[in-house]
């Protein structure tokens, strides 16, 4: 796309730097418990994650969580303590897109497509689990949630990029 000083709102929300990498995967078998890290993973259609807790019935909208690797760095210097993936309860983390921007649209990871459809705000359980003020230190940089529109098995390092 040529930069002028013409392009529309459309043009520039549709302009994407470069695809984004998945870099951790999480499934929460049972509500309360720990996150699994795994290496892979099959997004269901219009369910989620096989062995996350969330995908046993069809048609929710927070079928997956994302969250941006950029923004541990933020929660982190927050909280004043190292934060894992696993802590903020997020299935996938993404680096090197926004998003902010996934937003609203239909996004690939690997062969799976999804559709990126509210912000994922954070929860009491952020006290808990990064300490006094953990919610607050992740309000802004909870990332979103998504519906699996097309499943796949996904991986780690595989490109998040946009659908058109």
């Amino acid at each position: 796309m040529v930069l002028s000083d013409k392009q529309t709102l459309a043009e520039l929300m549709a302009a994407f730097p470069r695809p984004g990498l998945l870099c951790w995967l999480g499934l929460r078998p049972q509500p309360r418990e720990p996150l699994e890290s795994v290496s892979t993973a099959t997004l269901v259609t219009d369910r989620g994650l096989d062995g996350d807790h969330r995908a046993r019935r069809a048609g929710s909208k927070r079928q997956v969580t994302l969250i941006q690797h950029e923004h541990l760095v933020a929660i982190e210097a927050f909280c004043g303590i190292s934060v894992s993936p696993g802590q903020l309860r997020r299935n996938l983390v993404v680096s090197g897109i926004n998003l902010l921007a996934l937003k609203d649209r239909r996004f690939r990871i690997g062969d799976a497509l999804l559709e990126g459809n509210g912000l994922c705000h954070p929860c009491s359980r952020m006290e808990e689990n990064l300490g006094l003020g953990g919610y607050n230190a992740m309000r802004g940089h909870g990332g979103i949630t998504a519906r699996v529109l097309a499943g796949a098995t996904i991986e780690l390092g595989q490109s998040v990029s946009v659908s058109d």
